[in-house]
């Protein structure tokens, strides 16, 4: 059954060139731990809420996006072995030292499907 790690953090809009650049260098990293897939997505359309919100969740500042992205592991056993691996990996090393956003508040977890229609899963 496939695996889901989700995420969702609050980037500074400024680093969005920044993010999307780590991104995409770090997927080769991922793919060869055995992840099938990652989206990352910008919000656009992500509104203030009075009781819960994105924007709550993250804390948002005002000079910053909601980030949500999701990656796609065969199995959770994958999902936890690819993320040792990946952290034990050299390539780690040409990561940025300093992350474009702020790590502590950024959430994350991990999920199985229950419904899964009109996409592979």
């Amino acid at each position: 059954m496939p695996y889901y790690s989700g995420f969702l953090l609050a980037v500074p809009s400024a680093n969005k060139t920044a993010y999307k650049d780590m991104a995409e260098k770090v997927w080769p990293i991922f793919k060869d731990h055995g992840c099938l897939g990652m989206v990352e997505t910008w919000g656009v359309d992500v509104p203030d809420g009075k009781v819960t919100s994105f924007p709550m969740a993250v804390k948002k500042e005002e000079d910053e996006t909601v980030v949500f992205s999701w990656m796609v592991w065969p199995d959770k056993a994958t999902a936890d072995a690819g993320f040792q691996k990946m952290m034990e990996d050299e390539r780690m090393k040409d990561m940025p030292e300093k992350m474009p956003f702020d790590g502590k508040r950024m959430m994350w977890g991990g999920f199985e499907p229950i419904v899964s229609v009109g996409q592979p899963a």
